[in-house]
């Protein structure tokens, strides 16, 4: 049974920093991409930035860039998101996914009927 199991959410003031974690469980996803997503409250999930298991490629939106990093940690089968300079607009429940194969470019892993896996979402609350 696969899992993935945020962590790391909570409440933090703007200008502020969290690092979430996302653990995967009952499989690899070596050949597979990892991603985030998040979703506020009366707003449609939006991407946030996935990375290439293998290569260790990355792809952001536009709006995290040069604000979050994403990191792999292959002993740990875990995807980590540092959030640096966080604003009150950043507020939002987020959650990680995994698809097991990648098929396609990086760019095109921003939608998320491309992955097959997801975790239960962990809340980012950014404090004006």
């Amino acid at each position: 049974q696969v899992q993935l199991v945020e962590s790391g959410g909570g409440l933090v003031q703007a200008g502020g920093s969290l690092r979430l974690s996302c653990a995967a469980s009952g499989r690899t996803f070596s050949r597979g991409v990892m991603g985030w997503f998040r979703q506020a409250p009366g707003k449609e999930r939006e991407f946030v930035t996935a990375i290439m298991w293998d290569s260790g490629q990355t792809y952001y939106a536009d709006f995290v860039k040069g604000r979050f990093t994403i990191s792999r940690d292959n002993a740990k089968n875990t995807v980590n998101l540092q959030m640096n300079s966080l604003k009150p607009e950043d507020t939002a429940v987020y959650s990680c996914a995994a698809v097991t194969l990648a098929i396609a470019s990086l760019s095109d892993y921003d939608s998320p009927r491309r992955y097959n896996y997801w975790g239960q979402g962990t809340q980012v609350t950014v404090s004006s």
